[in-house]
């Protein structure tokens, strides 16, 4: 019965260190390759790690709750089966397998559930004839690996099943364990389509979805042109389709809330609020006539009179970020009221457009499409401040401030500025599921340009919001409702909203930041100029 351990791996941008939140597994059971082991948190996401090995749980080396360091084993595995043909079996002087060029030493994985395997490249001490890119790299001569090394190299020879993107990559002498991880997602580079790759994370997940169908949706995806069935299932991944249709439904979060207290499923309420919106008195409505409804109690205080909660994690990141930001560079603010009832009229339209069909549609939308068009005639507001220089950047990483169960994070839109409206709807929505889940990884959350958030949501008029830090702008869309408005020298009834905006006055100048607010607000007013 051979051993094996996995430490915890550094899931992106020089992770120190991770939350241990969630065993998936327990001691006895049964795992498959590339099954998801635990969920971790770390300072910026929560991540689920896959096993890079399959064979019986025998050991749980951390408890939940836990803080680990990168490197530390959490995990032991047994198997009968041997290693898998292509992870090494020598062990360098540094405590690490030898592997291909491609592949790092170190114990890394990557943050994909499912990573794709990379082509092999040669060993560094054999000959590229001897050892073409797509053969298993040799063992390392006897002369680069001292005796050290000779333990892993017999417990590797009887290691468990590993995976074909997995690697050896040392051992422990006291316990006799093969230490084993994945190469890194950065520098092995993935060689399966997209759809391939989202089919065999929906695979991975073997309690969620049947192997017949998992299995089909891995076939169907391979095959460059048959991407219906298998790319939407996998795109939707382990979403019910009445929660992907929820979430298209125009309801404020805590009408949201008040519909899951009640168990009432939203795409069933009949709207009466303006533009379609669910409004309270529709879903106690609902609920009334469905025989559901009751009472919402407050829940009581309790015996206990404090609540600690630990700074760690996401809080902790949040708390250090803001407080750099704010008191580093000098923000200034601007605000200003916007007849948004255009818009609203061409959100209505877009919902009813064939071509917006099964996406989500809302206000956030076209804000989003004017702040990159805003953009583009106000450069300075997309920039860097370094102390030496301003970097203006040439493109728009839009970053969208999400509410999430775990904290605040930015996620962003990379390249929003080559994205059609409806290319945008889309990456608007999966960011927003995503962040939800508490799947958005590091890498969504690196390089944002210029950020958005939508305090609307929550019934706020506006805000000053602070910069996130590296950018130098940020706006905020207050909620959009019915206010006396002059039109023509009368008095009517308008849909408005309040746009506010904080600036790097480092950076950005008085007349810029105005321009740029009222470049938004123009969009707003009339949605038709982005036709120019």
């Amino acid at each position: 019965m051979a051993t094996a351990e996995f430490p915890l791996p550094d899931v992106g941008e020089g992770l120190t260190e991770a939350e241990i939140v969630q065993w998936r597994v327990a001691i006895g059971d049964e795992i498959a390759v590339d099954q998801v082991l635990v969920e971790i948190e770390t300072a910026k996401s929560l991540v689920e790690l896959p096993s890079p090995f399959a064979g019986t749980v025998t050991g749980l080396l951390v408890s939940e709750g836990d803080t680990v360091e990168v490197g530390k084993p959490i995990i032991r595995v047994e198997s009968d089966a041997s290693v898998a043909s292509g992870a090494p079996t020598g062990v360098q002087p540094g405590g690490t397998a030898p592997v291909a060029d491609s592949v790092p030493t170190s114990p890394v994985v990557a943050s994909t559930p499912a990573p794709a395997p990379a082509a092999q490249a040669p060993a560094a001490q054999a000959p590229a004839a001897q050892a073409p890119a797509a053969q298993t790299p040799p063992a390392a001569p006897a002369a680069s690996a001292p005796a050290a090394a000779a333990p892993a190299a017999r417990h590797a020879a009887a290691a468990p099943e590993v995976a074909d993107h997995a690697t050896v990559v040392g051992s422990d002498e006291s316990s006799g364990a093969v230490l084993v991880g994945y190469g890194s997602a950065t520098t092995s580079p993935s060689r399966r389509k997209p759809g391939a790759r989202r089919a065999a994370a929906l695979a991975a997940e073997a309690s969620r979805a049947s192997s017949a169908d998992a299995q089909a949706a891995a076939e169907a995806a391979s095959d460059p042109g048959e991407d219906s069935t298998a790319q939407a299932v996998a795109a939707q991944g382990t979403r019910p389709r009445k929660a992907l249709a929820a979430v298209n439904v125009l309801a404020k979060p805590p009408i949201r809330k008040l519909a899951k207290d009640l168990d009432v499923e939203l795409t069933e309420v009949v709207p009466t609020g303006l533009a379609g919106e669910v409004t309270r008195d529709d879903v106690i409505r609902h609920a009334k006539q469905a025989g559901v409804f009751r009472n919402i109690e407050t829940p009581e205080w309790g015996d206990v009179r404090r609540e600690t909660i630990p700074v760690k994690g996401v809080r902790k990141a949040i708390a250090t970020a803001m407080t750099t930001s704010k008191f580093t560079a000098p923000h200034v603010s601007l605000f200003v009221d916007v007849d948004a009832t255009r818009t609203m009229e061409f959100v209505k339209r877009l919902k009813a457009s064939p071509t917006f069909a099964g996406v989500k549609v809302s206000p956030l939308l076209v804000f989003a499409k004017a702040v990159i068009w805003a953009v583009r005639r106000n450069r300075s507001v997309n920039s860097t401040w370094t102390d030496q220089e301003i970097i203006v950047h040439h493109f728009v990483n839009l970053g969208i401030a999400a509410a999430t169960p775990r904290g605040l994070i930015v996620p962003n839109i990379k390249d929003a500025q080559d994205m059609s409206l409806f290319e945008l709807a889309q990456a608007l929505e999966e960011l927003t599921l995503t962040a939800r889940d508490g799947k958005t990884t590091p890498k969504q959350m690196a390089d944002g340009t210029v950020t958005i958030t939508n305090i609307g949501v929550f019934g706020m008029d506006t805000g000053t919001p602070i910069l996130n830090p590296g950018e130098v702008a940020i706006v905020a869309m207050g909620t959009i409702k019915p206010k006396p408005w002059v039109v023509d020298g009368e008095v009517r009834a308008r849909m408005v909203t309040t746009i506010g905006a904080s600036f790097d006055h480092r950076v950005v100048d008085g007349d810029v930041a105005s321009r740029f607010v009222a470049d938004i607000a123009s969009i707003i007013e009339e949605p038709a100029l982005l036709l120019d």
